[in-house]
């Protein structure tokens, strides 16, 4: 790119991490107590680290026609994130490398610093937790992963959207990420979980038949096609060499999400049978990455889609 990465990137900010303080043995101590907020510019061994990098954009949501504010989600997380506790039984290495941000509704170029930034993560030994923004992280974070590795990436997508939309002038938009991988990957190694019908034009299924991506509608994501759900996963994970886990928060039901770009009233449940399945794929040996997106603080209540976030970062950290 023709631009510096480093225009889009601002680094670590250790004030950011606050909160209560119990003690200061290992047995009280939370997040705040043991992040490290650090400049990405210096060249620091991240071997063994989980990475937190936002990306501070709602510019391919506005884009969308969506509602603005998820340029906000990140600082919301991370603040969200201080509080909770650190297991004594893992040492674990939390690190707060920053923000990527899009600077004059420059999104392309944000989403190449992006991609800039996760390979310098991932080269460096850290495994990058990707804080969103809108869902345009999606391509910004692949672009990454694919001048990371030469073999094949999978995307398995927590959604209610396939985001496969054609970029309409060739203009880029938090629903067109997928549509964009497909681009560049081909065959593209995608499997998205939480799909609507109501959420999805007939264009977008053909679309996904068009590239051979199976997909899990939101209404058979259910305890009773356990064991089918399971050999799904299990066949794509298998197919892959490493794997890239987006979470798009609209994917869960307005009542436990509703501080999102465009809202579920019916979608999935963040319930036992989902944390399994989660927990599932999260454990995988070929795990590189994973991000969050679609966090809108504006249209959050009682912080509640923040804390499902930062549950399922919790549970990426201590797997």
């Amino acid at each position: 790119m023709e631009t510096s990465p480093w225009k889009y990137y601002s680094k670590g900010d250790q004030q950011l991490w606050n909160g209560r303080i119990d003690g200061t043995t290992e047995e009280h101590l939370r997040w705040h107590q043991v992040i490290r907020a650090i400049d990405l510019k210096t060249e620091e061994d991240l071997q063994g680290s989980f990475v937190l990098l936002g990306f501070a954009s709602d510019e391919g949501v506005i884009r969308n026609l969506g509602r603005s504010g998820a340029v906000k989600g990140p600082e919301t997380l991370k603040k969200t994130l201080s509080n909770l506790p650190v297991c004594s039984n893992k040492k674990i290495k939390l690190i707060d490398a920053g923000d990527v941000q899009c600077i004059d509704k420059q999104l392309e170029e944000a989403q190449e610093a992006l991609g800039f930034m996760v390979k310098l993560i991932l080269q460096r030994g850290g495994f990058p937790i990707l804080l969103g923004g809108g869902h345009e992280i999606t391509f910004g974070h692949y672009l990454g992963l694919k001048a990371a590795y030469n073999n094949r990436i999978g995307i398995i997508n927590f959604d209610a959207h396939f985001d496969m939309r054609q970029p309409k002038h060739k203009i880029p938009t938090s629903g067109t990420g997928f549509y964009q991988i497909a681009e560049l990957e081909k065959p593209i190694n995608y499997l998205p979980i939480g799909i609507q019908k109501i959420s999805n034009t007939q264009v977008l299924f053909d679309a996904a038949q068009a590239n051979q991506i199976k997909w899990i509608e939101a209404q058979d994501f259910n305890g009773l096609n356990q064991e089918t759900i399971d050999a799904q996963i299990d066949a794509f994970i298998d197919h892959i060499d490493h794997l890239y886990v987006t979470v798009d928060l609209d994917v869960f039901a307005v009542a436990y999400a509703p501080g999102v770009s465009a809202t579920a009233f019916n979608g999935v449940v963040p319930d036992a049978f989902f944390l399994r399945i989660f927990n599932r794929i999260i454990t995988s040996e070929k795990l590189v990455s994973i991000d969050i997106a679609e966090l809108n603080p504006s249209f959050d209540i009682d912080g509640r889609t923040a804390k499902l976030a930062a549950d399922l970062i919790f549970r990426v950290v201590n797997k």
